[in-house]
């Protein structure tokens, strides 16, 4: 704790002055963070770090398993933190970003593990889903191979939960937010992305496009009912 306490002083007494213009400007028009995004709690993965982003850049909601519950009328952390990034910040990108080695996922994977934490067994089960498609479709997956596909897949169903928010899915219609379901390999240092078009990850490359999961592009499901009651 001494050694956390001591970066304290450090970012009042070299950081801050600084950035002093940079706080300053902040504190004055408020933030308008360029993307809202919803990781793993895990100390390993530091959003703010992997995007090189400095204050003011990313609004962030952390927790175990980087879950997004399905909308209900119950209140949560994670729907108020979305409700708010889409509705009051006005956020037009939002990123759920799982991660290898992750510790909810070898949860989700080895339930045995969660004897003792009821809470975290109750929380995994926004994960559940995820476990059903690795069961389904990765028989033969054992171990490391087995947590990496659950944690792969746990993106792409807490992005089917995204969908979900009221918040979101009107974002979505209106061609004003796109979805981002991103994967961080921290021991090869490399970040792969959900592509929407084939349902696969690919390796995030500088020098092509950013694979998107849902692109922000105005859809309305009555468009093509509508053009056939006209006719």
């Amino acid at each position: 704790m001494n050694d956390l306490i001591g970066r304290v002083f450090s970012f009042e007494k070299q950081v801050f002055p600084n950035q002093q213009a940079l706080y300053a400007k902040l504190t004055t028009h408020g933030q308008s963070p360029k993307a809202l995004m919803i990781s793993c709690a895990d100390s390993r993965v530091v959003p703010e770090h992997i995007m090189q982003a400095e204050a003011g850049d990313l609004f962030v909601c952390r927790n175990a398993g980087n879950i997004v519950p399905p909308f209900a009328t119950m209140n949560g952390g994670v729907s108020s933190t979305v409700e708010y990034a889409v509705a009051a910040l006005k956020v037009r990108d939002i990123i759920v970003c799982g991660h290898s080695d992750c510790g909810a996922m070898k949860a989700l994977v080895n339930p045995e593990m969660l004897e003792g934490m009821p809470n975290v067994a109750a929380w995994l089960r926004h994960s559940q889903a995820a476990k059903s498609v690795l069961d389904a479709s990765y028989p033969n997956l054992e171990n490391g191979a087995a947590v990496r596909a659950a944690s792969l897949e746990n993106v792409v169903v807490q992005i089917a939960h995204l969908r979900t928010h009221p918040s979101v899915a009107a974002g979505i219609a209106r061609g004003e937010i796109a979805l981002h379901g991103w994967f961080v390999d921290i021991h090869a240092g490399q970040m792969l992305a959900l592509d929407g078009d084939s349902g696969r990850f690919l390796a995030v490359r500088e020098n092509e496009p950013l694979p998107v999961a849902v692109r922000a592009a105005r859809r309305l499901a009555a468009d093509f009912v509508e053009a056939e009651a006209a006719e």
